[in-house]
């Protein structure tokens, strides 16, 4: 068994969609980034790749590469599934927080947890605020950490 870690966050940006683990929630905002910028699904590619010792999610996908602009990160996790498997190992687990003020996200937890199983197997969502502190508190933007077992 390996663990690891992911963490990522961006910042709000108006002209784009909100998307968390491959489902997009109705808000006035996305998040803005090299790919469609889903924090959940960024964190947990870097957790996957650390647990796998296959460095992070911008070795495999960098911002300097056409290629990835406006990337579905959902597509990306797959092939991050693909490379820790190509690797000798088996996804068992990930447990993943998002870290935003607004929207909430309970109405749409079961549909985000759906989603990224269809890719992981087994998978927890869990979120919280900011209480009004920091760049998440601000409603600046959005993060998500999350830890990867792989066996």
């Amino acid at each position: 068994m390996r663990t690891g870690i992911g963490i990522d966050s961006h910042r709000f940006d108006p002209g784009r969609r909100l998307l968390l683990g491959g489902v997009e929630i109705p808000y006035d905002q996305g998040l803005a980034g090299w790919s469609d910028a889903d924090v959940l699904a960024h964190a947990i590619a870097d957790a996957l790749l650390g647990a796998a010792g296959l460095g992070d999610i911008g070795r495999h996908f960098p911002d300097t590469d056409e290629a990835y602009r406006d990337a579905d990160s959902m597509q990306l996790l797959r092939v991050v599934v693909e490379r820790v498997r190509e690797a000798g190992f088996e996804p068992v687990h990930v447990d993943a927080t998002v870290m935003l003020q607004r929207p909430k996200l309970a109405p749409h937890r079961d549909a985000i947890e759906a989603s990224l199983a269809a890719v992981l197997g087994s998978v927890s969502v869990k979120a919280t605020t900011g209480e009004g502190m920091g760049f998440v508190g601000r409603g600046e933007g959005a993060a998500a950490l999350a830890v990867a077992t792989i066996a």
